[in-house]
């Protein structure tokens, strides 16, 4: 088409938002969001419009992100080469000269600390899963391993950050950000991008920035939900204010807003709007997608009586499949507190015991439900754990320091191959031997599932096209069905 056409289109559309914005069914269209994949230095915005590049295999993601890094080696990765060798130190053929972080680097031996827990094959896909995660190894024919998961960061916040927004450094947008802008939501009364942290829980800090939308629009970040009466904070009318109040302000102030964006060409102020218009809807929406008490109490035995506890792990579990009913596009769950420098034995039980039950259980409803098929759900940290005790090794207590060199994630659903093991580390869990999976490699992967090429799904930002996945990542098309 003509480039002053699509100009001109562009203009009208946004002519049309600006005269309709006053009402709420143009607001929750314009709050709708469509893709964008960021146009050329030039170009109009309206050619930049899409729905999905390809045909999607999942349309929604719960991402189950264990924040601290859990040990590989205790829960998925068995190693019974590492058990014989308990207590023998870290062959330099091994390590090779790779960095270690300031905890352990000045120890003065490194032994390698074999696990402490039983391993066993489970399913038909005959899967080692160890005796901490009983729940998880009973659905291994349902699940995608990654045994051969890598990073670059070797400390939490670089990490984390690395894995959710596909930088080191703070500031860009996160996966869900980048998913929300380029799919747009399904759901006009919920965001498309919802987080939720399990309460109370100590370790590694973490920031709204992992959900933040960086450079994008604000419309495209994460939104928080909170254990407790007020779910999304300031969302309530304040107490003399009426629903009907809370109309006639908006609707003053979206004039107001219009004026400025036709005066100012600023079309941030279309996203504000959008954003007052979605906050009116989730006065509504919000309180019935929280409320559990419409769930019976076979669900309650299946995630387990933590779930009967806002703001639990189970609890936001059973959360997201609910929010997955609703059409909320990207889920994504933080769960702290496997940071286990120390007595790893013990601490590790705890975080098994909290996540185990519910995780699975959310696999088996999404399945039940006919849900599992078109929802993808992603389990894992930001990196793995050391093979070699950080601290002193006894026969009973160890710690394991950070090791970006391999680590284990799973999927589940939303197109890929259910009851596998991808790649393989050594004998001794210290390196990848076969079929290496890099961040990005994982990032581009969960993208098309949901029909996104990564290489496409930019945006163009200070002089130069930014993605999630910078100029790396590929495709793992042995992951998928």
């Amino acid at each position: 088409m003509d480039p002053m056409k699509l100009d001109a289109l562009d203009v009208t559309r946004r002519h049309f938002l600006s005269r309709a914005s006053a009402g709420v069914g143009a607001m929750a269209l314009a709050s709708l969001g469509h893709g964008r994949v960021g146009p050329p230095p030039g170009a109009s915005e309206a050619v930049a419009r899409v729905a999905a590049h390809h045909a999607p295999k999942a349309k929604r993601i719960i991402y189950l992100f264990q924040s601290g890094g859990p040990s590989q080696l205790d829960l998925f990765d068995h190693k019974p080469e590492l058990q014989r060798l308990n207590g023998e130190e870290l062959p330099d053929s091994v390590r090779q000269g790779q960095r270690l972080t300031g905890m352990s680097g000045n120890q003065a031996t490194l032994p390698l600390a074999g696990s402490q827990f039983k391993f066993a094959r489970h399913g038909r896909s005959g899967i080692w899963v160890s005796d901490l995660m009983p729940r998880t190894a009973a659905i291994v024919d349902d699940l995608c391993f990654i045994r051969s998961m890598q990073t670059e960061a070797i400390n939490h916040d670089p990490a984390v950050t690395f894995l959710q927004t596909g930088s080191e450094m703070a500031g860009r947008p996160s996966i869900g950000s980048w998913v929300t802008y380029g799919l747009g939501s399904e759901n006009q009364n919920l965001p498309a991008f919802i987080v939720l942290v399990t309460k109370n829980k100590g370790g590694q800090p973490l920031y709204s920035r992992l959900w933040g939308s960086g450079f994008l629009e604000s419309r495209f970040q994460g939104v928080q939900m909170r254990a407790g009466k007020d779910p999304v904070l300031y969302l309530a009318n304040p107490e003399g204010i009426s629903p009907k109040t809370r109309r006639r302000m908006l609707d003053r102030i979206a004039s107001l807003d219009n004026v400025q964006m036709e005066r100012e060409g600023d079309t941030s102020i279309r996203s504000r709007i959008a954003q007052y218009e979605l906050a009116y809807r989730m006065q509504m929406s919000v309180p019935e997608a929280t409320d559990l008490s419409d769930e019976p109490e076979s669900i309650f035995e299946l995630y387990g009586e933590d779930a009967r506890i806002p703001g639990t792990y189970a609890a936001n579990c059973l959360l997201a499949r609910r929010l997955a009913e609703r059409d909320v596009r990207f889920i994504q769950l933080y769960h702290q507190g496997w940071d286990q420098h120390g007595s790893l034995p013990a601490a590790i039980r705890v975080q098994a015991r909290e996540t185990d039950q519910a995780s699975a259980a959310l696999v088996q409803d999404l399945k039940r439900r006919g849900m599992l098929e078109d929802t993808l759900v992603v389990w894992g940290g930001e990196f793995g754990r050391t093979n070699y005790s950080q601290g002193e090794l006894t026969a009973n207590d160890y710690g394991r320091d950070h090791h970006p060199r391999c680590f284990t994630m799973w999927m589940a659903g939303g197109g890929v191959k259910p009851g596998i093991v991808h790649g393989r580390t050594d004998d001794l869990g210290y390196n990848v031997v076969e079929n290496p999976v890099h961040v990005h490699d994982l990032q581009a992967t969960l993208l098309h599932q949901l029909g996104l090429d990564h290489e496409r799904l930019t945006h163009h930002h200070q002089g130069r096209d930014f993605r999630l996945t910078d100029v790396h990542g590929r495709v793992v098309g042995d992951l998928l069905a």
